[in-house]
């Protein structure tokens, strides 16, 4: 899917793109000083995208490497504790989804493509409940998904650092 309106290919990932894919997540791995939780091996990768649910990819040029990524699950299908953690805190609806891992390459940020991404992945998922968690010390990341519409509806703390929890339904008090 490309349009005019932006510059980016947005796609369903394909196996070919696992490559692509491991070296953004390494990229922003808290060994190299990013902010995504847990490193990222490409068989954790492949496993990651190997399930039923939608992984979304970015690219600027069609043939290009991959700049951004936004993986999905089933919530029945989460077995990552920190996954395990936030569900216990928040499951959200019987439909709700994880959102998340979303990684976006330092050259693309604060240009939309989070929005694109989510845009995309909303779509496959019906627009179901997105559920997910953020570090409290990545406020770019929070601040981001606030502009999404997304809002904090828990909280939890795993292995000593403190998240956030994140969902897209409409909450009524």
């Amino acid at each position: 899917m490309h349009s005019s309106s932006t510059p980016y290919f947005i796609n369903t990932a394909q196996a070919a793109d696992l490559d692509s894919i491991t070296a953004l997540l390494q990229a922003n791995s808290p060994a190299r000083g990013g902010s995504l939780t847990g490193e990222f091996s490409h068989d954790k990768v492949a496993a990651m995208a190997d399930g039923a649910s939608p992984v979304i990819v970015a690219r600027r040029l069609e043939d290009g490497p991959v700049v951004g990524v936004l993986f999905s699950a089933a919530k029945a299908a989460a077995q990552a504790p920190v996954v395990l953690a936030m569900l216990a805190a928040y499951a959200g609806s019987d439909s709700a989804y994880v959102y998340g891992p979303v990684c976006i390459a330092d050259s693309e940020r604060g240009q939309g493509l989070l929005a694109l991404l989510y845009a995309a992945m909303r779509e496959r998922h019906g627009g179901a409940e997105a559920v997910l968690f953020i570090r409290r010390d990545n406020l770019g990341s929070l601040r981001a998904h606030e502009r999404l519409g997304m809002r904090e509806v828990a909280a939890f703390v795993f292995e000593g650092a403190q998240f956030a929890v994140y969902s897209d339904a409409i909450i009524v008090k």
